[in-house]
């Protein structure tokens, strides 16, 4: 529908509320770990926003007891001594604070192996601990940024045509290496002050996610409060510890962790709104982003951005006055980074599992079309991957055609995975994430990522072709036809 196409391009490029989205995402709301009060307040705002455009059927739909909610109320950490530097660092979720602010030798305590233990039996109380090796740094990202993709790249993406080779067994666990939970309870036994630990390899990048063992007690308040806390700090300031550390020369740091712990469990939820369809309104077509985050920055990134594209293409259908055949089905998931659990829940509840004999395909399984999602950071739609997906390549080129001038052009055959489209993938279901450019200057899942690196001009585009997807897909004739079974 090339008419449709040029209004919905002139209301996303000429009329974009794009950016003004975004920013109030990353620079009032911020973080939004999922259960989190951070989170709780920005459902409430993106409910807001759904029904002020006009959206139907607002609400959130909770999918999983989720534990107890997490949040980060202040956090301080500086070197004292050999010599005084504030430092960076953010605490791991669901641990606990320092109970006000502490000034602590450190040691290095890299306890790997069960033949560690006893060389640090009895010398860490009251102490901070270096709990990781040096980090690694990524001098190629600083000598060389982060390449967009070229067109040599791209056509070999669309020429991979065969599936990649299947995994090999993986390689049986050595017996003697410790798990993340054994080190902590480890640390926590021997009444280890504050566990200090790095994983980034940017500079001045914090890489920190969640306590080891939350996915076994589900988030737990008392495991989450057992201690001790847990402080993952910038790869710069944790290898100057470790280095001054090997000479022999002492080490001193004051930590002041602030952390706010649920008191009662409470279930996870998903935002939900729709554009009610006409002639076909019980057949689904759905675009969606995950709407949680980790802790350490607004993550701009990873999701807001792939949320302010999904709630834009919805302002530009509704500000055209659509009436779809099919409805129209936005979705905000909640839980992704701990797993997919938002979406994964919320396949299973709706439209079940055939591969599956204890769920089955429910009623709307065969209602459902197909699924449009973006996760992969904020760059522009080059293509689409289409999971092995044959059947939909000459309607995919089709809606492609009016953004070949954005550099749409690219369908590769690729099954990509570790985003929300995945759980309609697996159970039978069109769900597809979009094939995105490199953005350099973003740091997902990290303290680094902001408004302020983001490509708004490419971001402005994914709108307008999400946009465009959608439409197309709910007013089209058929529904997606599914792989394997051609329909």
């Amino acid at each position: 529908d090339w008419p449709m196409v040029a209004k919905i391009r002139e209301e996303g490029l000429q009329r974009s509320r794009l950016a003004e989205t975004l920013s109030y995402m990353t620079d009032v709301l911020g973080a939004r770990l999922t259960l989190s009060d951070g989170m709780t307040r920005a459902q409430a705002w993106a409910m807001s926003e759904m029904e002020g455009m006009g959206l139907t059927n607002v609400g959130l739909e909770p999918f999983m007891d989720y534990g107890v909610s997490w949040d980060n109320e202040y956090v301080s950490l500086h070197l004292l001594e050999p010599d005084y530097q504030p430092m960076v660092g953010y605490p791991l979720t669901h641990t606990p604070g320092t109970d006000g602010r502490k000034t602590l030798d450190v040691v290095i305590a890299d306890v790997q192996t069960i033949q560690d233990l006893d060389r640090y039996r009895g010398r860490l109380a009251g102490v901070a601990v270096l709990s990781t090796p040096p980090a690694e740094i990524d001098m190629a990202r600083i000598r060389e940024g982060v390449p967009q993709r070229t067109a040599e790249e791209l056509r070999a993406l669309e020429e991979e045509v065969l599936p990649a080779a299947p995994r090999g067994s993986p390689t049986p666990r050595n017996p003697d290496l410790l798990r993340a939970e054994d080190r902590l309870e480890f640390y926590r036994t021997e009444g280890v002050a504050v566990v200090l630990e790095c994983s980034s390899g940017w500079i001045g990048a914090v890489r920190g996610f969640a306590r080891p063992g939350t996915r076994a007690d589900r988030w737990g308040r008392e495991e989450s409060l057992a201690g001790p806390p847990i402080v993952a700090v910038t790869p710069e300031h944790y290898n100057r510890m470790y280095r001054v550390l090997e000479r022999e020369i002492p080490v001193t740091v004051e930590v002041d962790v602030r952390n706010r712990i649920g008191e009662e469990r409470g279930e996870a939820s998903n935002v939900l709104g729709e554009i009610v369809g006409s002639d076909l309104a019980d057949e689904v077509v759905m675009m969606g982003a995950h709407f949680d985050t980790w802790h350490a920055s607004p993550n701009a990134s990873d999701n807001t951005s792939g949320v302010a594209v999904v709630l834009e293409a919805a302002r530009i259908l509704k500000a055209l006055g659509v009436t779809p055949r099919r409805t129209i089905r936005v979705a905000l998931w909640a839980g992704e980074e701990q797993g997919l659990h938002g979406s994964r829940e919320y396949v299973l509840k709706h439209f079940g599992n055939p591969n599956e004999p204890g769920i089955g395909a429910k009623p709307d399984y065969e209602k459902f079309s197909v699924y449009f999602n973006q996760d992969y950071g904020p760059g522009l739609y080059r293509g689409v991957w289409l999971q092995g997906n044959e059947h939909v390549r000459k309607t995919f080129e089709a809606w492609m055609e009016p953004f070949h001038d954005f550099g749409m052009t690219t369908l590769s055959p690729r099954s990509v995975g570790s985003t929300d489209h995945i759980p309609f993938d697996n159970v039978g279901l069109p769900g597809f994430q979009f094939l995105q450019d490199r953005a350099g200057g973003t740091g997902g899942h990290t303290n680094l990522d902001f408004f302020d690196t983001l490509p708004l001009d490419d971001l402005t585009k994914n709108a307008v072709i999400m946009a465009s997807f959608v439409y197309h897909a709910a007013m089209s004739e058929d529904r997606i036809p599914r792989k394997n079974r051609g329909r």
